[in-house]
């Protein structure tokens, strides 16, 4: 549990300073146990650019925390929950950046994008070819996070390749086999989101078929 918080808080520190979590947008989680199932998870509303080993929650499979604590798990445990169990993820991050912001609203109508062709593609989990194309699903928005948590579910079902999605004027969800992996892709995602938004109208504007 303390590395896995010294981590996280290191993962904080960083995509604080390049901008993809301000004020206290995003949250970040690891597994730390399969049997029973706990995970350390980032607090609601802390700063991620301060955040420090010691708010760092242990969670059960319930999303309860696994040990009295004066804080309170981030308010979108349900989708890092979910996301463990259907992706099999050993951490799971999300980031606020203006980028993926932008383009999870223009890209909503065609629930998601079609990223093929950039070099970077090869940084994806499983991905050895600039050839491949990378479908992001787009999620609406809801507070009602348990019932958002099953629209996450349904759409890890419909894509199962997918190395993550969008929540629409939200933000990027990602996740690795390890913090480390799952890291790798949030700057893979970040670089390419960028890209895409720089081009205007280029790449990623076909709807999923």
């Amino acid at each position: 549990m303390a590395s896995a918080a010294e981590g996280v808080v290191a993962v904080g520190h960083r995509f604080y300073h390049r901008g993809w979590v301000m004020g206290t947008s995003g949250n970040f989680s690891v597994v730390v146990g399969r049997s029973p199932l706990r995970l350390a998870i980032t607090p609601s509303a802390a700063h991620k650019g301060a955040l420090r080993a010691s708010q760092i929650l242990q969670i059960d499979a319930a999303g309860e925390p696994a040990h009295r604590v004066t804080g309170r798990p981030s308010a979108e445990t349900a989708l890092h929950l979910e996301i463990v169990r259907r992706a099999g993820a050993g951490a799971v991050l999300h980031t606020h950046s203006i980028w993926s912001t932008m383009l999870s609203e223009r890209h909503a109508a065609a629930r998601g994008l079609a990223i093929e062709g950039f070099e970077m593609l090869k940084g994806l989990d499983g991905v050895s070819t600039h050839a491949h194309r990378e479908w992001v699903p787009i999620v609406e928005n809801d507070q009602h996070m348990s019932r958002m948590a099953g629209e996450v579910g349904r759409v890890l079902s419909d894509h199962p390749a997918a190395h993550g999605f969008l929540i629409r004027r939200h933000g990027l969800y990602t996740w690795g086999r390890t913090l480390a992996e799952a890291e790798r892709h949030v700057e893979i995602f970040e670089f390419l989101f960028e890209t895409i938004g720089r081009e205007g109208s280029g790449h990623g504007s076909r709807q999923h078929s």
